[in-house]
C-alpha cells in the first residue's frame, strides 16, 4: 500500500524564472506551516553521516527508476495585477515517453498562446522545471554539497529527517540547489524540497536570478517517491538599470507531474537490493499531495490555482 503525504498549500514560494531582473533570498518553510510539526533538534539514533549515505544511495536508485517511467508534465505561470487577477499566462502540457530505443521523447499536447508581457520564459526556465524542481540528491552528487543535519520533523503522518543543502563550490556554467530537504525516515527518500537555484547572475543588464520553490513528492508503485507538485507565489522585484525599468511583478506558478507509468525496458532496476524491473504498462496509482486522485485525464485548459 502506498504511503501518502497529505500536504496542503503550504509555504507558497516562487519557483525560478531566470532573466527576470529580480532580487530574492531563500525563505525556509517554518514549523508553523500547515502539516509541519515542531522541529526536534535532538541527536538521532543513527549518525547523520550514515543517514546521508543511506538516503543518497536510495536517491541513486530512484534516479535510475525515474528514467524508466513515462509521465505528464503540466506547467502554468501567471502574472497577477493589482486587482489580484491574471494579466498574462504561460501554459504547456507535455507527455514524456520513450522511443523503441529508450530515448526520451516530449510530445506537447496543450500549448495556448503565451500572453506573458511583464516577464519572459526562456529555455533555462524549462531546464529548471525538468532538472532542478524535481531535485534528486544521489551518492554521485554528495561531493558537490555541504549537507547539514537540522533535526527531525513530522509532516502530516510522515516522520522525516531534515537537512540543509548548499553547494561546496560554484563552478562556472553549473547550476546547484541551495535550501532544505525533508527525508522520510522509513524509506530514506526525499519527500519535500524547499530551495532555490544558484548561482544568480547579478551583473546590471544581465541579471539572471532565481526565486525559491517548494516541490512535493508522492510514493508511486509502493517503492519510490516521485515529484508530483511544485507551487510558487510571490513578487519579483525588478532592480532596473541598463535600460531596464524598476518594478514589482506578482507571479504565480504551478508545475504538476502526473500519470506515472512504468516503461517496458531491458534495464534492471533495484530497490533495497531486490530486482523490481517489470514490463507492467499500467498507470501507477496514488493521490496528489492535496489528497485528490492522481491519474485523472488532463484538462484541455487547466483551471487557475486557488490562492
Amino acid at each position: 500500500m502506498s504511503r501518502l503525504l497529505r500536504l496542503g498549500l503550504l509555504g507558497l514560494l516562487l519557483f525560478p524564472l531566470p532573466r527576470l531582473h529580480a532580487q530574492a533570498s531563500y525563505t525556509q518553510l517554518q514549523p508553523t506551516d500547515s502539516g509541519f510539526g515542531p522541529l526536534d533538534k535532538s541527536t538521532p539514533s543513527m549518525p547523520p553521516d550514515q543517514i546521508i549515505q543511506k538516503f543518497a544511495a536510495k536517491e541513486s536508485e530512484f534516479r535510475q527508476a525515474m528514467d524508466q517511467y513515462t509521465y505528464t508534465r503540466s506547467v502554468k505561470i501567471e502574472t497577477i495585477n493589482d486587482d489580484s487577477q491574471p494579466d498574462g499566462v504561460y501554459q504547456q502540457v507535455t507527455d514524456l515517453s520513450y522511443d523503441g530505443k529508450g530515448a526520451k521523447l516530449e510530445h506537447v499536447t496543450f500549448a495556448p498562446a503565451n500572453s506573458l508581457e511583464r516577464i519572459m520564459m526562456t529555455p533555462a526556465d524549462m531546464s529548471d522545471i525538468e532538472h532542478r524542481l524535481p531535485f534528486v540528491l544521489t551518492t554521485e552528487d554528495l561531493p558537490l554539497y555541504n549537507i547539514t543535519y537540522v533535526g527531525r520533523q513530522k509532516i502530516d503522518d510522515l516522520d522525516t529527517y531534515v537537512f540543509d543543502v548548499a553547494p561546496k563550490k560554484i563552478e562556472k556554467g553549473q547550476r546547484y540547489i541551495q535550501g532544505r530537504i525533508w527525508v522520510d525516515q522509513h524509506d530514506l527518500q526525499i519527500v519535500v524540497v524547499n530551495a532555490k537555484n544558484v548561482p544568480d547572475d547579478l551583473r546590471p543588464g544581465h541579471e539572471d536570478l532565481s526565486l525559491p520553490f517548494t516541490t512535493y513528492r508522492e510514493q508511486v508503485d509502493g517503492q519510490f517517491w516521485f515529484p508530483v507538485y511544485s507551487k510558487a507565489d510571490g513578487v519579483l522585484h525588478f532592480s532596473g538599470g541598463k535600460g531596464y525599468m524598476s518594478q514589482d511583478v506578482h507571479v504565480r506558478s504551478i508545475v504538476k507531474y502526473s500519470n506515472y507509468k512504468r516503461f517496458g525496458s531491458s534495464i534492471k532496476i533495484t530497490f533495497q537490493g531486490q530486482d523490481i524491473t517489470t514490463n507492467n504498462q499500467q498507470p501507477a496509482q496514488g493521490k496528489t499531495p492535496a489528497g485528490q486522485p492522481q491519474n485523472q485525464p488532463q484538462p484541455q485548459n487547466p483551471p487557475a490555482p486557488h490562492q
